[in-house]
């Protein structure tokens, strides 16, 4: 007969894990696991804040208080760097974004014999939730599902259709994806709908690509005191607050460097916050980000050189690499193999990578370490609140 086992840490994925490998479904550390297969709930298991919670697949660990939520965001980040036998200088305090904090998210909708169900969709499954609330929502987002369930009930065919919300400097910015609008009542129906509810812009893909139907003003999305022009579909970070810290945590690892390669730049989320006596090149494939950072750093007259330049199919070398003091880095999770390789052949002495996948990070972390850097400072990031998904910045040096 088996015996009881205590959780002793949340895995990846965010199952529970016993001392002898078993992991269990919602559980958390501190849960004991009972000879029969129950969980007996310890002092780290929260009662969900969300009814969805189980069934949605936007949250996987409502069930884990803050204690234990903290410590499966650091611990992610630290044994990604200890599984590449790395051992961090100094781990800073780990930052996690508090409840309605996300400003940016997509929802699943499907119209049905009974209405629009608009939400999250179950994990592992095609299956929507149609969401009555979520805790991890900005207010002004969550506050359209019910309209736009309405809308979609009007305007929506059979085909299953995406609704990404963004919040940007005037308003919510709504782009929808897989809905076409057939004849002059639809069209007129979804203006309505934009301008009823004082959107920031409303842009339909009807199969050929994202095109605005509702912006009375340019949009834009502030960073570092920069408003900048945000392109339908562009990447931002999922918080302010996660947004601060990673911005300020690049700040600090750069200070003194009076020539920064900021790499896989976006729309300028690091770029603008550096001195003006700092001189950035800033390098995105994205051509709309590019174009976007490139018109305000140009219009401000400011110290920042936009390059479009897509760095997994042709990286930076090491000879372009010289005349920069620091290079900063923030790559889509896939990480950044080829151009680190390139920076590790640099005579660069200060590298600053943002990562949103622990595990890529520590791939491209021993790339560097094996060129002689040494991690020196790393930061656990938890912007996705109740998700498995985990962020860190880091400083390297030779």
């Amino acid at each position: 007969m088996s015996v009881p086992e205590e959780i002793i840490r949340i895995a990846a994925k965010g199952d529970g894990v016993t001392a002898s490998g078993r992991h269990i479904a919602g559980a958390v550390p501190g849960d004991v696991l009972r000879a029969d297969g129950t969980i007996q709930h310890g002092p780290h298991h929260a009662t969900p804040p969300c009814r969805h919670f189980a069934r949605c697949g936007g949250c996987q660990l409502q069930h884990a208080d803050e204690e234990a939520l903290r410590r499966f965001v650091t611990d992610r980040v630290v044994h990604a760097a200890a599984s590449q036998d790395i051992a961090p200088g100094e781990v800073l305090p780990t930052h996690l974004s508090p409840s309605q904090s996300r400003r940016r998210a997509t929802l699943h909708g499907l119209k049905t014999a009974a209405g629009v169900v608009l939400g999250y969709r179950e994990a592992g499954s095609h299956r929507i939730v149609d969401i009555g609330e979520c805790p991890v929502l900005r207010p002004e987002l969550f506050s359209l599902v019910l309209p736009l369930r309405k809308a979609l009930a009007e305007a929506a065919g059979k085909r299953p259709v995406d609704v990404a919300l963004t919040l940007a400097d005037q308003g919510v910015d709504v782009a929808i994806s897989g809905l076409e609008l057939d004849g002059l009542g639809p069209t007129e129906a979804m203006l309505d709908f934009a301008r009823d509810h004082q959107l920031a812009r409303l842009s339909l893909d009807q199969g050929y690509g994202a095109e605005p139907m509702w912006e009375p003003e340019p949009v834009t999305v502030t960073l570092s005191g920069v408003p900048v022009p945000l392109p339908v579909g562009a990447f931002l970070q999922a918080t302010v607050d996660g947004e601060r810290t990673l911005v300020a945590d690049a700040v600090a690892f750069a200070n003194g460097a009076g020539s920064i390669a900021d790499l896989f730049s976006g729309l300028g989320t690091f770029a603008f916050a550096f001195s003006p006596d700092t001189n950035v090149l800033a390098v995105e494939a994205a051509q709309d980000a590019h174009l976007a950072s490139k018109a305000v750093a140009n219009r401000h007259g400011s110290s920042i050189a936009a390059l479009h330049r897509d760095l997994f199919r042709a990286p930076l070398q090491p000879d372009e690499l010289t005349r920069f003091d620091a290079v900063l880095l923030d790559p889509p999770r896939a990480g950044a193999r080829e151009q680190i390789r390139e920076i590790a052949a640099s005579p660069v002495e200060r590298v600053i990578y943002v990562s949103c996948n622990p595990s890529s990070w520590a791939r491209d972390a021993r790339t560097l370490v094996d060129a002689g850097f040494r991690l020196e400072k790393l930061r656990p990031v938890g912007q996705f609140r109740w998700s498995t998904h985990v962020e860190l910045t880091s400083l390297f040096v030779r």
